[in-house]
C-alpha cells in the first residue's frame, strides 16, 4: 500500500508510476473520494465548533435561570448531523482504503519501461548451453521414459496440472530441496516452517488480495483460509503489526513449502510438463530491511539464486523486468531464467524483488530507529531460491545423454546417495 501523505501531495508522480506500470486505475477516483472525504471532515468540524458555542450559551442562560430549551433543541440537531457526517467519513474512508489496496507500487526509476516480457532487459549471463549430437528429448519424455513422472496418474487423482513422481524423481526433488535449504542456512538465514494455510488479512499483507484472489485456492470453510502461493506470505506476516529493533535488521529467513496456484490466467499455457502446476514446492528467500540498505538485499538475494544455478551447472541468464511484467507489490525484480534444452529457450526459475515499505504498511512491521524517534516502515523482499519441480525439469533436461540416461550435477551426488546417473532399472 502507498503512504497516503504520497498519494495527497504528489498525485502527478503516483499517476506517472500508473501510466508506466500501464495500469487501469485511475488516480480520478481518489482524489474524487479525497476530496469528499475532506469536506465531510471539514462541515463535521465546524458543527463542532458551533455545538461548543451552543453548549457555552446554554451554560449561561441556565446559571441566568432563563429558557435554554430553543438553544438545547439545536444543539441536538446539530450534535445528530454531526453524527451523520461521521457515518459519512468513515463510509468514504473505507471506500478510499479499498481502491488504495488496488494500487500496485511505485517502480523504481532505473526500470525499464515496457508492456510486457519482450520489453525486459538482460543484465548477465553464465554457461554455455551444451551442443548435443542427439535428437533433445522434453522433460516430461525422459522423466516418463525412466518410470519417474507419472502425469496420467497426477490427472486421475486431482485433475490436469498435477503430477506423481515416483522414485528417482521423487528423491530428485528432496535431494534438491535439501540442498537449498542447506545452503540458505550457510548463507545465514533462518530456516521456518510456517502455516501452509493462512486468513484473509494474512493475504492481504503481502498483496495477494483483493486483486489476486481468483489465483488463489480458497477452502471451502467458515474460516475464510487460502492454500499459500508462496512461502513468501506467511513468512512476510511472520511481523505483522510488530514493531522491531533496528539492530535485528536484516533479517533473512527461508522457507521450503508447497505453493498452490489456480493458474487462472494462465489458460493454454505450458499444459504439458512440470513448468506450471497448480501444486509444487519451493524454497523462498524473505528479509526485512532497514529502507537504507534493501537495494543491497536485493542485490544479495539475486545473486544467491544464481549460485545455486551455477552450483548445479546450470546455464541461465538474469533479466531485470520492465514496469509492464513486474509484480503488484514489487519496485525493481530480476528474473534469473535457467536454459532448457528441450525448450530450446530461458525459462524463470527465480524472481527477487524488493517491495520497499508496500508490504510493510499493509502488514503494520516497522521497526524502531537505534537513537530514538518515530517507529519507520521496513523493507521486505522475496526471492525464489530455487522451485524444486522447474529445477528438476532443468537437471534433467541438461543432463540428459544420447543412451537416454542422465546425468546428475556433482553437487547433487551426496545428497542421492552417491548415485551420479539415472538409468532405467533393468
Amino acid at each position: 500500500m502507498l503512504d497516503l501523505k504520497l498519494l495527497q501531495k504528489n498525485p502527478e508522480l503516483v499517476a506517472a508510476a500508473l501510466k508506466r506500470r500501464h495500469s487501469p486505475v485511475s488516480m480520478e477516483v481518489f482524489e474524487r473520494l479525497d476530496t469528499k472525504r475532506r469536506g465531510l471532515l471539514a462541515e463535521a468540524e465546524a458543527l463542532k465548533g458551533e455545538r461548543n458555542r451552543i453548549s457555552a450559551e446554554v451554560g449561561k442562560l441556565k446559571r441566568a435561570g432563563q429558557d435554554a430549551s430553543e438553544l438545547m433543541a439545536r444543539s441536538a440537531e446539530t450534535a445528530a448531523r454531526i453524527a451523520e457526517l461521521d457515518k459519512e467519513t468513515e463510509a468514504v474512508k473505507a471506500e478510499q482504503e479499498n481502491w488504495m489496496l488496488t494500487v500496485p507500487n511505485i517502480p523504481d526509476a532505473d526500470v525499464p519501461d515496457g508492456l510486457d516480457e519482450k520489453d525486459n532487459v538482460e543484465v548477465r549471463r553464465w554457461g554455455t548451453p551444451a551442443a548435443f549430437d542427439f535428437p533433445v528429448k522434453e522433460h516430461w519424455e525422459l522423466g516418463a521414459a525412466l518410470n519417474g513422472l507419472d502425469f496420467e496418474r497426477g490427472a486421475r487423482l486431482a485433475g490436469s496440472r498435477f503430477t506423481v513422481s515416483w522414485g528417482w524423481a521423487a528423491r530428485l526433488e528432496r535431494a534438491l530441496m535439501n540442498f537449498y535449504l542447506d545452503f540458505h542456512r550457510e548463507q545465514g538465514r533462518t530456516e521456518i516452517l510456517p502455516p501452509f494455510m493462512v486468513n484473509r488479512k494474512t493475504m492481504t499483507g503481502t498483496g495477494q488480495l483483493p486483486k489476486f484472489e481468483e489465483d488463489l485456492f480458497k477452502v471451502n470453510d467458515p474460516r475464510d483460509l487460502f492454500l499459500i502461493p508462496t512461502a513468501e506470505v506467511p513468512v512476510t506476516n511472520l511481523h505483522a503489526g510488530e514493531v522491531l529493533e533496528e539492530d535485528q535488521l536484516p533479517l533473512r529467513y527461508c522457507a521450503a513449502t508447497p505453493c498452490f496456484r489456480s493458474e487462472a490466467g494462465a489458460a493454454g499455457r505450458d499444459t504439458k510438463g512440470l513448468i506450471r502446476q497448480h501444486q509444487f514446492i519451493k524454497v523462498e528467500m524473505v528479509y526485512f530491511s532497514h529502507p537504507d540498505r534493501s537495494e543491497e538485499c536485493l542485490e544479495e538475494m539475486r545473486r544467491s539464486a544464481e549460485t545455486l544455478l551455477e552450483r548445479l551447472e546450470l546455464p541461465y541468464r538474469t533479466i531485470v523486468l520492465c514496469t509492464g511484467d513486474m509484480g503488484f507489490s514489487s519496485v525493481k525484480t530480476y528474473d534469473v531464467e535457467v536454459w532448457l534444452p528441450g525448450q530450446n529457450t530461458y525459462r524463470e526459475i527465480s524472481s527477487c524483488s524488493n517491495c520497499r515499505d508496500f508490504q510493510a504498511r499493509r502488514a503494520g512491521i516497522r521497526y524502531r530507529p537505534k537513537g530514538g524517534g518515530k517507529p519507520g516502515f521496513v523493507h521486505t523482499l522475496n526471492g525464489s531460491g530455487l522451485p524444486t519441480g522447474r529445477s528438476l525439469v532443468a537437471v534433467i533436461e541438461n543432463g540428459q545423454q544420447a543412451d537416454g540416461s542422465i546425468r546428475l550435477p556433482e553437487v547433487l551426488w551426496p545428497y542421492m546417495g552417491g548415485m551420479k546417473e539415472i538409468r532405467a532399472e533393468k
